[in-house]
């Protein structure tokens, strides 16, 4: 291409009078969604028509960069100097002297970008923007954020186009936030996971405690406090495991520690543990809406065993509140929970324990008038069945006597020969009566011994079982027990005791005594009641 007559001095401001030969727009009013031009097809014709001009006017025109970016300069200022809200996310942000850059874009409903530009929100203005924001959605302005921005257009030759930020609007995001809350607790619910940790059961003791927690805050050192007392008696161990709780990178935190602390625990004692916590306490309430992961609350509905929260805001709610085993406002809600269910285990085992005792006394009483009845009723049955035996002894042998007299006179009688017969056959029976009487006496003295002999063995088993939950061996198994000052009455609930009264409490070598001098009662059934001495 030839140049006829070159120019490299061209003014900008000559390029941009023909390059802006088309209707001004500086004065049109805007709103936050713009109309289309009514005549749009007059519009483009004459567009088009300015075009042809510009390139005829231009054609064998060379003009320097910084010429035509100053051109594009003017062009830009000339057509958009007025101010839009425009939706965009926050893909990335940053600040240096005071001054705010942003990375904004807009995806479609794939996630793929199709616009992005930077953004400014300069030093002058950032301090009332940002502190308006924050006051309003409680969190900092940060990346992956959705914002309605009000904007004005601006290019510079050197660093391309920008949008300068003039105003944010909190209630955009507010809403945007809410919305994808709704959509993740649906998603959820959907995919039948919002109340699937829910349907677990509760532990019946809880031994082993995962703690998920953010390290040296502030609810770790309350939840620590009443945790470390309840370790300390060997009733429950409490394993801790550290994540951040706070920017774009805590889910992900969060999730690790959790699937490690798994790991971890499987790893050493072969099983699973009893109960998973995770607390955060103190904190900005901002910091909340970094806990609202999809990732993170499937995770936690998905565990084996039960999950407890305490996140520790009362009015806001986290996607872990929703699909959490149970959740509580503040870790230390979390720690009294755990402490008043083992104390309700305690409770209830020395119920059990009373009851056992009990239940063991009236079957060793029952046992032991069992035995004294069956004994009598043996004694009873021998001499009966022994006078009986003699009575009938004595009426057989009277019997035999009357009968060999009557032989006696007929052999008498008779000859010689039937006399000795008679005599011989009188003798034969008086033995085989003897014989009968002697062995049938054997039989039931036999008996007697055996019922007797089983009488004793069932007396020495009772005996044994008495023995085994007598008081003494109970104590010397660990458990203590609580006497009135006369050692007349077992101390069992809070309500037999008062101030200022004087109690003994057993143990296996000794006994203790000791002065009630305040008593707490709980009106909840599975809280923790104590008694200070």
């Amino acid at each position: 291409m030839s140049f006829t007559s070159p120019s490299w001095s061209l003014s900008p401001h000559y390029l941009w009078s023909i390059i802006m030969r088309k209707p001004n727009l500086s004065n049109t009013k805007h709103t936050k969604v713009l109309a289309p031009a009514k005549d749009l097809a007059t519009l483009e014709a004459e567009l088009a028509e300015q075009e042809n001009s510009v390139e005829n006017n231009l054609e064998d025109t060379v003009l320097r960069l910084s010429d035509y970016l100053s051109a594009v300069d003017m062009v830009i200022k000339q057509t958009f100097n007025h101010r839009v809200w425009v939706k965009a996310e926050i893909r990335n942000l940053s600040s240096k002297g005071g001054h705010y850059y942003f990375e904004l874009a807009e995806k479609d409903d794939d996630g793929k970008v199709i616009a992005s530009c930077r953004g400014n929100l300069w030093r002058f203005k950032a301090a009332r923007v940002l502190a308006k924001f924050e006051r309003a959605t409680g969190m900092p302005l940060d990346r992956d954020l959705t914002v309605l921005l009000k904007v004005s257009a601006g290019f510079h030759a050197q660093y391309g186009f920008s949008l300068t930020i003039e105003d944010i609007d909190p209630s955009y995001t507010l809403g945007d936030l809410a919305r994808q809350y709704a959509e993740m607790v649906d998603r959820l619910a959907g995919e039948g996971l919002l109340n699937l940790n829910q349907q677990l059961p509760t532990p019946f003791d809880i031994e082993h405690v995962l703690v998920i927690a953010p390290e040296k805050a502030a609810g770790l050192g309350d939840f620590q406090a009443d945790a470390n007392r309840l370790a300390s008696t060997g009733a429950c161990h409490f394993h801790y495991h550290n994540a951040t709780f706070q920017g774009n990178h805590a889910p992900a935190e969060i999730r690790q520690a959790i699937i490690s602390a798994q790991q971890q625990f499987e790893n050493t004692y072969q099983r699973l543990p009893d109960l998973l916590v995770i607390i955060r306490g103190g904190g900005a309430v901002g910091d909340l809406a970094y806990l609202n992961d999809y990732e993170l609350a499937a995770l936690v509905a998905e565990q084996p065993i039960p999950v407890w929260v305490g996140i520790g805001h009362e009015r806001d709610k986290v996607i872990l509140d929703e699909v959490a085993h149970t959740s509580f406002d503040t870790p230390s809600k979390v720690i009294a929970a755990i402490m008043a269910h083992l104390a309700q285990l305690v409770t209830q085992t020395l119920q059990y324990q009373m009851q056992i005792k009990q239940a063991a006394q009236r079957q060793l009483n029952t046992a032991e008038q069992q035995t004294a009845r069956q004994l009598s009723q043996i004694q009873s049955q021998t001499i009966g069945q022994l006078t009986a035996l003699q009575k009938d002894s004595a009426y057989a042998w009277r019997s035999i006597q009357q009968s060999a007299h009557r032989q006696v006179k007929q052999a008498a009688r008779q000859a010689s020969q039937l006399h000795i017969q008679t005599q011989a056959s009188a003798y034969q029976q008086l033995s085989l009566a003897s014989t009968y009487s002697k062995n049938h006496q054997k039989i039931i003295m036999q008996s007697a011994q055996q019922q007797l002999i089983q009488a004793q063995r069932d007396s020495a088993h009772l005996r044994d079982i008495v023995l085994l939950h007598r008081p003494s061996r109970v104590l010397k198994q660990g458990y203590s027990m609580l006497t009135d000052e006369q050692d007349q009455r077992i101390l069992t609930s809070s309500n037999q005791l008062y101030p200022e009264q004087t109690i003994h409490i057993v143990l296996k070598d000794g006994k203790a005594k000791a002065q009630i001098i305040d008593i707490k009662m709980d009106k909840k059934p599975t809280e923790f009641t104590e008694a200070s001495t």
